[in-house]
């Protein structure tokens, strides 16, 4: 009797687990049509075609890259200027410190809030999130990805980074954008195989 019990029980866990994790494989694809939704929007984007769009590549949904980190507040952070790949520069301020523990190691990434944005209504909850990883210039952009997070969504002194969400900056698809370099603070030493891989299409000049 008790045998069985147990095999009920790990059958009945084993079959909420699949079904979270096809829930979460939902969530993430819906995110990203809407991700290719914004390109067709914006009259600024580098990407308008389907076909453009079709060449677009991203890792399989995988949970394991979606962590809850300790969020530590930089209050005192002075205004600097952050650079990108067109040679100007940007003026953002390091809002805070995100601790997590990704894949067994414990790392650390810097989100900023940009100055030029937080004056308007839209953006004022916005942080950015530049980094780099192991995998760039190989499976992902060789200039880094971003995540977009938001103050609202920090509880508790805890942040939930979902690197499933993490995307390629402009300057990955064509010239002409100025697109933030990530500071060397946020150069992690190990794989993110989270996210948008290496555009697959024709980079535009």
């Amino acid at each position: 009797m008790r045998i069985s019990l147990i095999a009920t029980f790990m059958f009945i866990a084993f079959f909420l687990a699949a079904q979270s994790q096809d829930e979460y494989a939902a969530q993430i694809a819906a995110f990203r049509e809407h991700y290719k939704a914004e390109f067709k929007a914006d009259p600024r984007a580098p990407l308008k075609t389907d076909e453009e769009l079709a060449a677009m590549r991203f890792y399989g949904p995988d949970s394991t890259y979606r962590v809850e980190a300790a969020f530590v507040a930089t209050p005192e952070a002075k205004p600097f200027e952050m650079a990108t790949y067109s040679g100007i520069t940007k003026p953002y301020r390091k809002y805070g410190v995100l601790l997590f523990e990704l894949n067994g190691k414990k790392l650390k990434l810097a989100v900023y809030q940009s100055l030029r944005l937080q004056n308007m209504p839209q953006y004022k909850d916005h942080l950015f999130l530049p980094f780099k990883d192991t995998t760039n210039g190989e499976e992902t952009y060789g200039g880094g990805r971003y995540l977009d997070l938001s103050s609202a969504d920090i509880e508790d002194g805890k942040l939930v980074l979902d690197f499933n969400k993490a995307y390629n900056p402009w300057c990955c698809y064509s010239d002409g954008y100025s697109c933030p370099i990530p500071p060397a603070e946020n150069h992690l030493d190990v794989p993110v195989r989270a996210g948008e891989k290496m555009y697959a299409g024709e980079h535009k000049h």
